[in-house]
């Protein structure tokens, strides 16, 4: 997707020699901490910033030599939702069907409609949008993003401004869109929701990239199995040497066999609630791979 993708703004360098390669049909999450340099890297993609040196390659083309045969086939949300706030939001959807290629007239109100049902903004009035809540807004950017059946979906924190049951619906509209053939690339500072929908990652700190791997190859085992028992004292006594830490009912040991432990402790008369192996969490591997603060001015942009 780019090779070598450099961007300066003067004496500052806010994309590194970004090699990123997602492909078809992934569930890509791209992360790292603010002022990293991912808005304007995705920024790039789209061809609303012009590199310094490198290559882009969108669904086969290079951009932005070719930017305007491909866009019709990409949805995007960055930096927040655009619209005309004096007007309702099915009016502004309706304005950006008819400034877009590739659909009839006849169909627009269709298209439009089918759009707003999928981001639950079917039943939507005729308020203006500078009425609109901010997870409302963000539903109408999703929205926009989705009237041409896109092949690729770019989203800068889609789920911003939107309550847990909205984030949920979001999550699994992404994932039934996925499993359509749509591939999802977003940047988000949710890892959680990150670490639930995407199936490959990227990390980006300090303009480069630190870190790409599928979400199951982060998330390996750490040697360590995590035991909760109702007899946290007489499993430590039996584990001597093992145990590496304890927190209350649950003891934290480094072993290779959760099968082999639960035997040896069943054996040696402890009841055992719950056994499974320790995996490092989303967060863990993101904060590894990246500096010790986040908004941090070091000659850097975002």
């Amino acid at each position: 997707m780019t090779r070598a993708l450099t961007k300066r703004f003067g004496r500052t360098l806010a994309v590194d020699s970004v090699d990123l390669k997602v492909s078809e049909g992934d569930r890509y999450g791209f992360l790292g901490p603010n002022g990293s340099g991912k808005t304007t890297l995705v920024r790039m993609l789209l061809g609303l910033v012009y590199a310094t040196s490198g290559e882009i390659e969108l669904l086969g083309r290079p951009v932005p030599k070719r930017v305007a045969e491909v866009l019709p086939e990409v949805g995007a949300l960055v930096e927040g939702p655009a619209a005309y706030a004096h007007l309702s939001g099915r009016r502004n959807m309706m304005l950006l069907d008819a400034a877009g290629k590739g659909g009839s007239m006849r169909t627009r109100k269709r298209r439009v409609d089918d759009a707003l049902e999928q981001v639950g903004l079917a039943s939507i009035d005729n308020r203006p949008v500078k009425a609109y809540s901010l997870g409302m807004r963000q539903r109408l950017g999703i929205a926009s993003a989705l009237l041409r059946k896109p092949r690729l979906l770019i989203l800068d924190e889609p789920t911003n401004g939107l309550d847990p049951r909205g984030i949920k619906e979001i999550r699994e509209l992404l994932s039934t869109l996925n499993e359509g053939g749509t591939t999802v690339f977003l940047s988000s500072h949710l890892l959680a929701e990150v670490e639930q929908l995407c199936t490959r990652i990227g990390v980006v700190d300090r303009g480069r990239l630190v870190l790409e791997d599928h979400v199951s190859g982060m998330r390996a085992p750490t040697g360590r199995i995590l035991v909760d028992t109702p007899d946290p004292a007489a499993a430590a006594a039996l584990l001597d040497g093992q145990l590496e830490g304890r927190d209350g009912e649950r003891l934290f040991v480094r072993h290779a066999d959760p099968a082999g432990l639960n035997a040896l402790l069943v054996q040696g008369g402890v009841r055992v609630a719950a056994i499974n192996p320790e995996r490092r969490s989303l967060e863990q591997v993101v904060l590894d791979v990246t500096g010790s603060g986040s908004d941090r001015f070091d000659g850097r942009a975002s």
